[in-house]
């Protein structure tokens, strides 16, 4: 047992925490400072900055070890030693690997507004068995899928997740060490015990040995971007603000945490990226973060977006208001062009707009506020990747048409809604053009032909005997009739004519249904209406009844047309008509006609290609 000959320690089970610079046990010489000496064999073993302690055993063994801290805060990884070396790419790192347990915990680095500027962006706890545990931005927290945490401990894999306003913490015990992590989002922090004769690997063990801690094996990541300089960034203010972490009330807190490293984090980043988005009280934070009881508030809390934000954005401030901002090297894509998205998708008569959502929050356009030529068509936004969609066809959406140079061209474009009962905006007009043209088609591909000059056929109703006569015009005054010779393009309106030569002031046809079809057969499918009960298909705007029921003769007429199907195909057009007996000008009754062998009163004609 010990024996204690002075009360300048503590005993606490089987440690002994020393609170003097000497002291002596059954022999033992001990020898610890709490300051950054050249005697601290802790210091000689490359540890620093940090409540030291070291635990004496029955035996008279000795383990020591010391408070660790690795901070990543922007692109800076300051490791336990209170080394520090920033990473100039958006890889994925090791901060810290334990061989032992299979444990890894990486950082991944992505940018924001700048190309050439990169910031810890997620954090992965990675373990050789059991699901992963991701840290990413918004307090967000997945585990396969995502994870509802609250002030209260909850464990995945062994590892205790909580949060509050300020961050998410992951608690886990390392070797019976506890370590553990915070993250907010702009600033990781690893805090744990470590010993002197520590065998961890990875960035936070030692921040220089970034290209052995890389991880990504898509060399894409590795790119590197010049971005002109920010003329904006006045370089003596940014020396200034950083230095203030070497002034009250930080001054008090130097001698158990060296602020050098968090100073030239602060100054190398803040001389090329600006201070926006809570940046300039990011470097403050961290340092109050690494202090083990001192925190202080700042003015300036780090942005939090309830919303999730996409891979392609980051949390950030926009015109005062924190919300998902694009990432630099996507919208570079964009903003080089002077663009807001992506160029129109056309295909056959429809076409697309996608605008990229964070960046009309940028531009201070509210997306809902937008629609096409019609009012009523407006964009559809994505939940998930934040963009927003038009679509629209040439027959809809307020689309103009027009042909030039042989091309048919539709076009609409996306405008800011105009409100009579809003008195003021604050939002600039928005006026997007797009079009889609198309060759003019091979209209000579589409053509048919018209097999007979006209149809005829002979009719009975009692003791009446008729003829019916169909034929195809190429024109309204019924002039130019259509014959084998005619073509009969896709597109073009015709108009067939329904005809009887008996008894003109006693009786009228009636076209009841006239229907096309790919086969010769009435009643062969496919099958396409024109005329049903008498009136035009409202579903086919191009089909118009005219005299139906008043005479011996009517029409209609409607636009021409092909089945679709691999190969052209003829097109059967068939009428069922009736007899209507005429009282003062108008249908007494009607009655079936007949053909002579008993069949109902049909007639067709076809078309081939």
């Amino acid at each position: 047992y010990v024996t204690a000959t002075n009360r300048n320690y503590i005993i606490d089970f089987n440690y002994i925490y020393l609170t003097s610079s000497t002291e002596q046990f059954a022999g033992v010489h001990l020898f610890i400072s709490l300051q950054k000496t050249t005697q601290s064999p802790l210091v000689a073993a490359g540890l620093s900055c940090g409540l030291q302690r070291c635990f004496f055993s029955l035996i008279a063994s000795i383990s020591c070890s010391v408070k660790g801290l690795c901070t990543v805060t922007g692109p800076t990884v300051i490791d336990f030693r209170g080394q520090m070396n920033s990473v100039s790419d958006r890889c994925e790192y090791t901060l810290l690997q334990d061989q032992s347990t299979g444990l890894s915990l990486k950082a991944n680095f992505m940018e924001r507004r700048r190309r050439d500027v990169s910031f810890v962006d997620s954090v992965t706890l990675d373990f050789s068995q059991g699901d992963d545990i991701q840290l990413l931005q918004g307090h967000r927290v997945l585990v396969s899928s995502p994870v509802i945490l609250s002030g209260s401990v909850q464990t995945f894999n062994g590892v205790g997740l909580s949060k509050d306003q300020t961050g998410v913490t992951a608690n886990i015990s390392l070797n019976g060490s506890p370590v553990s992590l915070f993250f907010d989002g702009t600033t990781a922090q690893i805090y744990m015990d470590v010993p002197v004769s520590y065998t961890f690997t990875g960035m936070c063990a030692d921040s220089s040995s970034s290209s052995s801690s890389r991880l990504s094996s898509d060399s894409s990541c590795q790119q590197q971007y010049v971005d002109p300089a920010d003329d904006t960034i006045n370089i003596t203010a940014v020396i200034e603000k950083c230095n203030i972490l070497k002034s009250a009330p930080f001054s008090s807190c130097n001698i158990h945490v060296d602020p050098e490293s968090y100073i030239i984090a602060c100054t190398e980043t803040l001389c090329k990226y600006p201070a926006v988005d809570g940046l300039r009280c990011q470097f403050l934070e961290a340092y109050a973060k690494a202090l083990t009881h001192l925190f202080f508030s700042t003015d300036h809390p780090e942005p939090i977006c309830q919303d999730k934000c996409s891979d392609h954005e980051f949390c950030g401030d926009i015109h005062g208001n924190t919300d998902c901002r694009c990432r630099a090297i996507y919208a570079s894509e964009y903003t080089g062009q002077n663009r807001l998205g992506g160029p129109t998708v056309c295909k056959d008569n429809t076409a697309s707009l996608t605008l990229v959502g964070c960046l009309l929050k940028e531009n201070g356009i509210d997306y809902t506020h937008l629609h096409l030529n019609d009012k009523n068509c407006k964009g559809v936004m994505d939940p998930e990747s934040h963009m927003l969609k038009f679509n629209f066809s040439s027959d809809s959406c307020g689309t103009d048409i027009m042909t030039k140079n042989s091309q048919v061209i539709f076009t609409n474009a996306v405008v800011t809604r105009n409100s009579s009962s809003d008195l003021i905006s604050r939002q600039d007009k928005v006026f997007i053009e797009f079009s889609c043209s198309h060759p003019t088609p091979e209209l000579q591909n589409g053509a048919f032909k018209i097999i007979d000059n006209w149809i005829m056929i002979f009719l009975e109703s009692g003791e009446w005997h008729y003829s019916l006569t169909m034929k195809a015009y190429s024109d309204a005054a019924q002039t130019q009739l259509l014959g084998s010779n005619s073509d009969v393009r896709l597109n073009q309106k015709i108009w067939i004519v329904l005809e009887t030569k008996r008894n003109e002031e006693v009786v009228s046809v009636v076209t009841d249904f006239c229907w096309a079809t790919s086969g010769n057969s009435p009643s062969s499918s496919p099958r396409y209406d024109l005329i049903t009960d008498g009136c035009a298909n409202p579903a086919d705007r191009t089909v118009h009844v005219m005299g139906n029921g008043q005479g011996t003769s009517n029409s209609f007429s409607f636009n021409m047309f092909e089945f679709s199907g691999k190969e052209p195909s003829e097109v059967y057009l068939h009428c069922q008509l009736q007899l209507c007996v005429k009282k003062n000008n108008s249908c007494e009754r009607r009655r079936s006609l007949r053909y002579r062998r008993g069949a109902p009163a049909l007639i067709s004609m076809v078309w081939t290609p």
